[in-house]
């Protein structure tokens, strides 16, 4: 089991999400739980694909921080 970074973003129709170590496999929905459910299916898939064409499958390398900023 591989725990990859998502990044979700709020767009002018609804949200699209991607994984910065997966490079190309991105998804979109109309609400957070619908972009959530397809980003997890397409990182299933394109997992499934990199190894079925031999490719290695990349290790999660991403992680994500808050930094606080005068406003």
């Amino acid at each position: 089991m591989k725990k990859y970074l998502v990044i979700v973003e709020k767009t002018d129709t609804g949200y699209s999400a991607y994984s910065p170590d997966l490079p190309g496999c991105g998804s979109t929905g109309s609400t957070r739980e619908e972009v959530e459910r397809n980003i997890r299916e397409a990182i299933e898939f394109h997992v499934e694909a990199l190894k079925e064409e031999g490719y290695e499958v990349p290790e999660p390398t991403s992680y994500s921080s808050y930094i606080d900023v005068a406003a």
